[in-house]
């Protein structure tokens, strides 16, 4: 044990560090992992204008890595130079021998990634320039040198470059304590590749992991958002692109393109949203915090959406040189990016109208095309053994035929009646204030009476006149009531399937849309009670509700102190009609204990709006009249976001006739 201080104390005298040690160092920043060191070779080839990529790795990435590349190569005079700290071919200096650093058009450009590299591993290098004849190669060891001699040329077209990295941090033990398990680094690596591919759809690339091909991407033709949203199908699944909703936006110099999925395709983390500047992969909390806004009037707290957007401006206006990896970029304007994320999604997710994922009813039809084959199976097989069937079910045409045709979310607005024919017949019906909460149980109008079972509750018997009127109504994208099932659930028929709608998802977005529209108005209309509603809550529940009762008129609640601990509510929002008000109130004062106590409740104007939309629509339980239903089903279709409830939720499913004639064995 040193017996001073002085012992551990460095020398006070200022000196230049060795070469191999400023290497190692900057490699402690740039290449913190497998990972890191995958994403500086691939952007040095997508600078190299490479077409095909292929990535070989075993151990994670640790014991060896292999980028392959077809790009414009490098010849033997440039091969020394380019493992040299800063040299780069990206940046080049004006006359007077300044370089712009705010005028950066390649994803490259500190000429940092191989020195660092090779000063941690031992790494060759083997390229060939276009039209060379030759093909050289460098080796280097813990950043010893040797070479570039000639080598053979095996790459993936005339010219181009492999690198192989082997024992990645074999120089610098310490940092292997830090690496995690093979597989961890094995996803990581492989979320690296992802990335670089979504923003590169023209070119091909190719993952092999210890001998197996993780990912196998041929490069996308055709046009640009066509490509493109082929490439991002074919990683974020087919279930996005066939539910991804197009944004092409524009403000000031800044352009947001790329594909965001509706609200009813959620996933419970955020790990499926995906950003790029200016064609970088980032991780920015400015641009995440975005897409939660845009989203938060369709989903649940603990619900995230998909999505992948693209943020183009000139390069004067962002600084990607704020983070070693070049993860995170900083806005000149940050206000304006903010703002035309923000806007560019809502207006994309209110131009959906009332689309709803095809997911829900192709997991849906997938189930019970499993169980159906289950059940026939068990009725084939005898006592002694399988029994002969005249018809036996196939499995891989039903299953071929889940996709898009599935779930109907989508409609062609030309096959359909305007929002001005919607309006007519709401107006002509007289339902376009929404339901009746005193409505009759059973309905007794010209439309046809109601027969009630157990397992449907309601069932619309047209005569002529009604027949002709509901084929009429078919032509709508919802179609036209035929049932309800479980007094939960509208059965409606269309040209071309059913539509099957929670009525009480349905409602509660309705209530919420109208809610919204009466706030930007004139506040949200109230009706006042005969008789005031007494809440009994604990004493700091009722403080806490009362202290936001001014706020609370706003939204047509209106209350006031009762007694200890008790409030009495004396009107409610008139859309509710005939509503629970002890449960709402009860439900308000939980969610205010969650709140921060500074926090305005016009912050959280949406989320209570929902909670009391929630609250206040048509129940599951609740029959409907066959005039109801149809209106449910008309103010969908003129109501924008009514494909998903205030959580996220469907509000419907499509089952295509196609799909179900299939389920049949009739195609």
């Amino acid at each position: 044990m040193p017996d001073t201080l002085s012992e551990h104390t460095p020398s006070s005298c200022i000196h230049r560090l060795p070469a191999d040690a400023i290497n190692r160092i900057a490699a402690g920043e740039v290449v913190e992992r497998p990972a890191a060191a995958a994403k500086e070779l691939m952007e040095n080839a997508l600078d190299a204008g490479a077409r095909h990529i292929r990535v070989l790795i075993e151990g994670g990435g640790l014991s060896r890595m292999v980028i392959e590349d077809d790009g414009k190569g490098m010849s033997a005079e440039e091969l020394p130079i380019a493992i040299e700290r800063h040299a780069t071919s990206k940046l080049q200096a004006d006359a007077e021998g300044r370089v712009d650093l705010l005028n950066i058009h390649t994803l490259g450009f500190r000429g940092e990634a191989l020195p660092s590299i090779g000063s941690v591993s031992r790494m060759t290098i083997t390229s060939r320039a276009k039209g060379a004849d030759e093909a050289y190669q460098l080796r280097i060891e813990g950043g010893v040198v040797e070479g570039p001699l000639p080598a053979a040329w095996t790459g993936l077209s005339d010219s181009g470059t492999r690198i192989e990295v082997r024992d990645l941090f074999y120089a610098t033990p310490a940092r292997l304590k830090f690496m995690k398990s093979e597989r961890a680094e094995t996803m990581a690596l492989t979320d690296t590749v992802k990335r670089l591919a979504m923003a590169n759809a023209d070119v091909g690339m190719v993952l092999e992991s210890n001998g197996r091909k993780v990912i196998n991407l041929a490069p996308e033709d055709g046009a640009f958002e066509e490509a493109r949203l082929k490439r991002l199908g074919a990683i974020m699944g087919k279930e996005f692109r066939e539910n991804a909703c197009e944004i092409d936006a524009e403000r000031e110099g800044v352009f947001v393109t790329g594909f965001a999925g509706l609200p009813t395709l959620n996933r419970g983390n955020a790990q499926h949203q995906y950003l790029f500047v200016n064609g970088r992969p980032v991780k920015d909390r400015l641009l995440t915090g975005v897409i939660r806004a845009a989203y938060q009037d369709f989903l649940a707290r603990d619900r995230h959406p998909m999505a992948a957007l693209f943020v183009d401006l000139h390069p004067e206006f962002v600084d990607v040189n704020v983070h070693p990896a070049k993860t995170e970029v900083r806005f000149r304007d940050a206000g304006n990016v903010r703002g035309l994320l923000i806007g560019a999604l809502r207006h994309t997710l209110a131009a959906a109208g009332h689309r709803a994922s095809t997911t829900v009813a192709g997991d849906a039809l997938g189930r019970v095309i499993t169980e159906t084959q289950a059940r026939q199976a068990e009725l084939q097989m005898g006592p002694n053994g399988p029994m002969q069937s005249a018809y036996q079910p196939g499995t891989s045409v039903l299953q071929s035929t889940m996709g898009r045709s599935a779930s109907g979310g989508q409609w062609r607005p030309s096959a359909s009646p305007s929002s001005d024919e919607i309006n007519t017949y709401l107006d002509a019906t007289g339902l376009s204030g929404g339901f009746r909460e005193d409505a009759p149980s059973q309905y007794n109008g010209q439309s046809g009476a109601f027969a009630a079972t157990s397992d449907m509750s309601a069932r619309v018997e047209p005569n002529e006149m009604e027949s002709q009127r509901a084929q009429e109504l078919s032509r709508f994208p919802l179609g036209v009531a035929r049932a309800q099932l479980h007094e939960t659930y509208v059965v409606a028929q269309t040209d071309d399937g059913i539509v099957i709608v929670d009525q009480h998802a349905a409602h509660e977005r309705l209530v919420y849309e109208r809610m919204k529209r009466q706030m930007e108005l004139d506040g949200v209309k109230r009706q006042a009670l005969l008789i005031p509603e007494i809440v009994e809550l604990t004493e700091d529940e009722a403080m806490r509700v009362l202290s936001r009762s001014e706020e609370l008129l706003e939204l047509g609640l209106e209350i006031e102190p009762f007694g200890v601990g008790c409030i009495a509510v004396r009107a409610t929002p008139a859309l509710f009609g005939d509503m629970d008000a002890v449960g709402l109130i009860k439900d308000l004062a939980d969610d205010f204990a969650e709140y921060d106590a500074g926090l305005a409740l016009k912050e959280r104007f949406e989320e209570v709006m929902g909670n009391m939309a929630c609250r206040g629509s048509v129940r599951a339980g609740r029959r409907l009249t066959g005039e109801e239903m149809n209106s449910l089903l008309r103010q969908m279709e003129n109501t924008p976001h009514s494909g998903q409830c205030n959580h996220g939720r469907p509000t419907y499913v499509e089952l295509k006739l196609a799909d179900i004639e299939r389920l049949f064995g009739r195609r």
